[in-house]
This record gives C-alpha cells, structure tokens and sequence, in this order.
C-alpha cells in the first residue's frame, strides 16, 4: 500500500509598505506627485518608485494617469481610506511608546506684514508643546509663498490677498489702514509720498482708493525690502498701509479724520497641505487659526490707539 501526502501550501501573510503607504497618501491629498516629493522630502522618482511598489504589491492600478491630473481610481479610493488609518494608527503608536517623539521640521510661510505680533506667541506656543520640533518660518510676500507652497516647500502657509482659492480658509477679514511716523505730517503732502514694497499686494488697492478719491500720489519708496520701507516711513518721508492690528511699534496710525479714503479689506488666509497632515502641523494650524481669528485686529495694542474689540 503506497501511502500519499499530500501537502497543502500555506499562503504566508503579505505586509503593506507603510513608507509607500505614505507616499500614497500624500500623492493623493496633494494632486501631484511633485508636491508630495516636496512634502516627504523625497525626490519625485522616489516617490513614483513607491507608488508602482505598492500597485505591484496589491495587483491593482491606484492612480488613474489618464487625464493631466492624476486622479484615483476606485481602488485606490478605497485605499486612501484604509492608508489614513493605518498611518494614524502607526503615528500614535511611536508617540506612545516613544516618550514625545514628534521630532522633524515644519515650514511655515508668512507674510512680512503679518509676522507680528501674532507669530512670535504662536511660535512660543508651539516650542512649549513640541519641544523636538523644529519650525521654518520663512517671511516673504504672499505670492511667492503661494508658489513655494504649491511645489511643497512648505507645509503652512499664510496669505492676505482679496479672495480665497480653493483648499484655502479665511481666518479673519480686516481692513488696511495708513500709517506713518508718530507725529508725522507726510500725509499732508500732495502729491501724497507712498512707499511700498515692489511686490506688495495692497499698493494697486490702495493707489486705486487716492485716485478714485481725487487725490494725486507718487511713490517716494519703491523696494524689495520691508526695513527699507519702513525707516523710510518713520522718517516722515512717505506713507504706508498695512492690515489693521499688525502696525509695528515704530510706526502709527495716521490720525487723517478724512482727509484720505478708507481702504479695502483683506483677508488673511491660511492654507494648509493636506499631504503633510501631522499631529504637530494639524496643532500648529489649530494654533495659528485661534491667533487670528480670536487676536489680531482686537486685542492688540498698537502704537497710538488699541484696536477695537
């Protein structure tokens, strides 16, 4: 009697690739692969090498490369799902075991004008509940952080422009005002002396009031650089506007009672990559929106006059 064995294989447990999980991820919150690279600090071959690892691995297409954008496919929707628990899941473990280990760099992209005085107690507040981190800020005017966000350079940023793209949110809107030296009479002169920043985004508003209000203006100051503008301000030679509540010490309200127009509003936005999405940058953002929409504008104290709750 012959005896036959028969031998059943097992199939052995396949593990995800967490590292290409996350790039996944990031791809997907952030429509690109060029922006996701920027944000895991990886070059984009690297990142494209994680995404065809991880489709190989599950047997499955995950992004459709179709159109000029890329788009999921219905897996890879079902993926996203499943990646972002994972992911939060393996995060809480090491801060868990881990003793605090949030440790790595977060930029943070803010105009020079709105630098102060909310950022420095963000900035304190943020050192005081992770202490490992490390945060970039980087000062510069709106439309180059913008550009610098958009190929992931930073994680956070903020703008003060006149609308709000999209995935962007409005903190809080308020108006320009026009400041000058204290006890300055610049802003008696006519033609009225400006001095702004060569890519400042109030100065085609703020030129657009004087005109449509009559009254004739030059511009006494025209430079890249904010400390230019400002010494030459609170030397009495030209005037400036910035967004009420963020006037320096230095500099103060002009006190016109009409004699110049009222200037438009802005809005501070912040714009926050969904692809970096950490504990500590989810807290930062957290941070910087009770900042604005709870502080500046209201509270603060500004040379002259306090603003008004």
């Amino acid at each position: 009697m012959f005896l036959t064995l028969c031998i059943k294989e097992i199939d052995m447990p396949r593990n995800l690739d967490l590292t290409a999980l996350r790039s996944f991820m990031a791809v997907a919150d952030s429509g690109g692969v060029t922006r996701a690279a920027g944000f895991l600090n990886l070059t984009q071959s690297a990142v494209s090498m994680q995404l065809k690892r991880l489709e190989e691995n599950l047997g499955a297409e995950l992004l459709d490369r179709s159109g000029r954008t890329i788009a999921l496919t219905t897996t890879g929707e079902q993926l996203l799902s499943y990646a972002r628990r994972i992911l939060a899941l393996n995060d809480e473990v090491y801060a868990r075991m881990m003793d605090d280990a949030f440790e790595g760099e977060v930029v943070l992209g803010v105009p020079h004008d709105i630098v102060y005085p909310a950022i420095p107690q963000v900035l304190q507040q943020f050192h005081a509940e992770y202490p490992r981190m490390q945060v970039n800020l980087v000062s510069s005017y709106t439309r180059r952080l913008k550009e610098m966000f958009d190929q992931g350079a930073c994680h956070l940023i903020l703008g003060t422009e006149d609308t709000v793209d999209a995935g962007g949110e409005t903190l809080i809107e308020l108006p320009l005002i026009w400041v000058g030296a204290p006890g300055g009479a610049a802003w008696r002169s006519r033609p009225l002396r400006l001095a702004f920043e060569t890519n400042c985004v109030f100065r085609t508003s703020v030129q657009a009031a004087l005109e449509q209000a009559g009254i004739a203006w030059e511009m006494a100051v025209n430079s890249d650089s904010t400390r230019t503008i400002e010494a030459s301000v609170s030397a009495d030679l030209a005037v400036h506007a910035v967004i009420e509540g963020a006037c320096p010490a230095y500099l103060s309200p002009v006190p016109h009672g009409g004699a110049l127009p009222d200037l438009q509003t802005k809005k501070i936005n912040l714009y926050a990559s969904q692809g970096a999405s950490t504990p500590p940058v989810d807290a930062l953002a957290d941070m910087l929106r009770k900042a604005f929409s709870d502080g500046l504008g209201r509270d603060y104290h500004f040379a002259g006059r306090t603003a008004a709750a």
